[in-house]
């Protein structure tokens, strides 16, 4: 997929993530701040990046604002921040199709 337009989802409550995607150069360029960092700051890396790969996500720039979100959280404010920035409409939105 390609990053048309900067998109955000998700918010900084406890236990969530906030997600922001813009458009990018050549690659993933991911800045990623967790209040869990020290613990669990490679897993959450490696989630967004695998997800992104899932959608076929090859140029971008991805911020992550982590406060404890589980692994199935950050995959799905990954993914609803990349359909939002393709301008994809919410019926043509395959929720939970194109991540596994």
């Amino acid at each position: 997929m390609e990053i048309l337009k900067p998109a955000v989802a998700g918010t900084l409550e406890s236990s969530d993530a906030q997600v922001t995607v813009e458009p990018g150069g050549e690659g993933i360029e991911l800045s990623l701040q967790s209040s869990v960092m020290n613990q669990y700051g490679r897993q959450i890396r490696q989630t967004v990046l695998d997800t992104l790969a899932r959608l076929e996500v090859r140029d971008a720039k991805i911020t992550v604002v982590d406060k404890g979100a589980l692994d199935c959280t950050l995959k799905a404010r990954v993914e609803c921040a990349v359909f939002r920035s393709c301008g994809a409409s919410a019926s043509g939105i395959p929720w939970g199709g194109a991540v596994r």
